[in-house]
């Protein structure tokens, strides 16, 4: 079977395509030149033309094989499968998918999380835990424009960067213990929305920061 002609497509389109390459070429190679230039190579791409793809490097590398894990998570959770489901499970299946995703490229994944957590990166890094948390959010069909909006995908964030560092280190059978520390995270995202919908509900139940700060400091 031919080879695919790439000689068409432009840098932005031959980003996705080369980035999850490279992901199975970095756990030997780490994010690096030497890596995406085998990985050009075995898919067809000319190492030259790649390199123009990624000139900020390895950090590139990684942003556009997340982008491409953002794409490739609705594939294995439609929205139709999605429509059928409560939010609790939604969020796991979202999650899940992109567990599925990563689970042959775990090494390259610890080497992407090692490139992130330099501080030269945060900027980054908190970028890219809030795009994948929109992602997941969107896919769910959260339409919230107010300060939910924000605190859904921080909350979100932080517990998928949390279980992707369990997941990296997990050699249970069929990462089990990923699962359940993702369900024990997942049912505390649940706990906190409820009680946000409590603070935030009409009638006598009127949100006041000032009363939760005042009940805090002198509680009945």
């Amino acid at each position: 079977m031919p080879a695919p002609d790439y000689s068409d497509l432009t840098l932005y389109e031959l980003r996705p395509l080369l980035a999850s390459a490279v992901a199975q070429d970095a756990g030997f190679d780490g994010w690096s030149v030497r890596a995406l230039n085998a990985s050009a190579t075995r898919i067809g791409v000319d190492p030259a033309v790649a390199r123009l793809a990624f000139p900020g490097g390895g950090a590139e590398m990684i942003d556009a094989w997340f982008a491409w894990i953002d794409v490739q998570m609705l594939q294995l959770v439609t929205p139709k499968a999605l429509a059928k489901m409560k939010i609790r499970e939604k969020i796991t299946a979202l999650i899940t998918a992109r567990l599925t995703l990563l689970a042959p490229h775990k090494e390259a994944l610890r080497r992407a999380q090692a490139i992130l957590a330099n501080p030269v990166n945060a900027k980054h890094t908190l970028q890219l835990g809030w795009r994948a948390a929109d992602a997941m959010w969107r896919a769910a069909g959260d339409t919230a424009t107010d300060y939910n909006h924000y605190t859904k995908r921080a909350i979100l964030g932080s517990v998928y960067g949390a279980t992707l560092l369990v997941f990296v280190n997990d050699d249970s059978e069929g990462f089990s213990d990923t699962h359940a520390f993702l369900a024990r995270r997942i049912e505390g995202i649940m706990r906190f929305e409820k009680a946000k919908a409590r603070f935030t509900s009409g009638g006598d139940m009127n949100f006041s920061l000032t009363r939760l700060l005042g009940r805090l400091r002198y509680p009945a």
